[in-house]
């Protein structure tokens, strides 16, 4: 029977209001085969802009066209600096050459949308298997006179680097390309706290004997620079406002750009990140094109309010395995990017990615590279809830846990449901809104498979599902 026939079938149930009937199978799919039909409808490019928080729904960001753009991809440390991938916290991740092409088709090949672009401060640590890590290349020139800590020229803290900007400019142009958008990150600042001593104070730019301009991080002698991501010192700060100011000088022109002021810097950071978000913010305001600037969990004990209080459109917000399996509601007051990285670091399983995409946020993943089948399906899961916020009306959609006995919904009440059972068996579904017959899909994350059947609205709904496991259940007008 051919799959037309099924879902004429099905359609033919819900319209006779036969109830729910499952009306086959989809056939064998693989789980990593891209479902059909998930490119939203295409919009000319004339009509499209830089990303902004879509008024009608600001748990999202839209292009200009009114239409909501569901952000979803893997991020690796090493896609900006150095030419090769390392060892990070000795996971089973093999030294060798970054392709950075590659890794755009990776990421188009899950049906991803977007990444970190991850700079680091540091020229060089030591990891945990003993190996030497160096990144290259910094904003600032490295002339001398004199050695740095590691071996190479120190830096001229008042030139900045052509070869930075040109990498950064080249690499955020590939990604448009692909129709990737990218959130440029200016700062990092989980290494200056955590990396292992004595690097993480004595490899920063900033650390007096790493440069020739006098500019001195660690003035009180403890071995930490964590002071670089404050406004105690007016020099350092007017060095990195100009940077700054380049950074967004060199991707401005881009649409696919967003910022991130810094990765997981401490909470000492607050009012230093506050005033760079207002920085790019009156800089881009000079600009033909406006991009949204982030800010990110702060490392440790940061507080979400603190995000949430910000002038930034949108945030990463942190809450551990318990955010994972049971995110809060995203209430819209900002965008919400939630991010592996700032739960629990490269972990997560195929869940995470529909339990954060039926609350409302916009799911992504700190990844490895590796083989490792969880993460694969993590991969593939993002990639398939964008299938489905492409099918959507998402602008209209809100997070409704309420009409689902499983809490994990996603609605426009009367028009539109998916619902996420990441247990098994039955369960149901609130459908007095919905005051005609409906059209039932079902969809097997493991195996990629789908079904097609009907059901009647005007009423809660139990609903068996054809398989047991994890199942999305997604129900729009017959």
């Amino acid at each position: 029977m051919g799959r037309k026939v099924l879902i004429v079938l099905a359609l033919a149930l819900a319209t006779a209001g036969a109830g729910f009937a499952v009306a086959a199978s989809d056939g064998d799919s693989a789980p990593t085969a891209p479902l059909a039909a998930s490119k939203p409808a295409a919009t000319p490019r004339s009509k499209r802009g830089p990303l902004r928080v879509l008024k009608a729904n600001p748990r999202y960001f839209t292009d200009g066209t009114g239409k909501a753009i569901y952000l979803t991809g893997s991020h690796v440390w090493w896609n900006l600096l150095g030419g090769d991938t390392w060892r990070a916290a000795c996971l089973p991740i093999r030294p060798g050459p970054f392709d950075y092409a590659d890794y755009l088709n990776r990421l188009k090949r899950y049906h991803h949308n977007f990444f970190r672009l991850w700079t680091f401060e540091l020229t060089h640590w030591r990891e945990c298997d003993g190996k030497d890590v160096f990144v290259a290349p910094h904003p600032w020139l490295r002339t001398g006179p004199g050695a740095a800590h590691d071996g190479r020229p120190k830096f001229n803290l008042t030139r900045l680097n052509p070869a930075y900007f040109a990498r950064l400019r080249q690499r955020v142009a590939l990604a448009r390309r692909k129709n990737i958008y990218v959130s440029v990150m200016l700062f990092e600042g989980w290494s200056q706290q955590f990396a292992a001593r004595p690097w993480r104070g004595t490899s920063h730019p900033f650390h007096a004997g790493n440069n020739v301009n006098g500019i001195d991080a660690d003035r009180n002698r403890d071995g930490e620079v964590t002071e670089v991501h404050t406004l105690r010192d007016p020099r350092m700060l007017a060095i990195q406002e100009r940077y700054v100011r380049r950074v967004v000088d060199t991707v401005n022109a881009f649409d696919n750009v967003l910022y991130e002021i810094a990765n997981e810097s401490g909470t000492f950071s607050t009012a230093w990140q506050y005033h760079m978000i207002r920085l790019v913010q009156r800089h881009q305001a000079r600009k033909a094109k406006r991009h949204p600037v982030g800010m990110t969990y702060q490392n440790p004990h940061g507080r979400n309010d603190t995000l949430y209080s910000s002038p930034a459109a949108w945030v990463s917000p942190a809450g551990g395995f318990e955010f994972l399996a049971d995110p809060p509601i995203a209430d819209g007051k900002r965008v919400s990017l939630s991010d592996t990285d700032h739960h629990c670091g490269i972990c997560g399983d195929p869940h995470f990615p529909w339990t954060q995409f039926t609350r409302g946020h916009n799911p992504i993943f700190m990844d490895s590279m590796d083989g490792d089948r969880n993460r694969e399906a993590i991969r593939w899961a993002m990639g398939h809830t964008r299938h489905y916020a492409n099918r959507m009306n998402l602008a209209a959609s809100r997070p409704r846990p309420d009409l689902a006995s499983t809490r994990f919904c996603l609605a426009v009440p009367g028009k539109e449901y998916l619902v996420y059972q990441p247990g098994s068996g039955a369960f149901s579904v609130d459908l007095r809104a919905a005051r005609r017959a409906l059209r039932v899909e079902w969809f097997q994350p493991s195996t990629g498979k789908r079904w097609f059947a009907g059901v009647q609205g005007g009423a809660r709904r139990t609903f068996a599902p054809p398989v047991a496991g994890p199942v999305v259940l997604y129900l729009t007008p017959a």
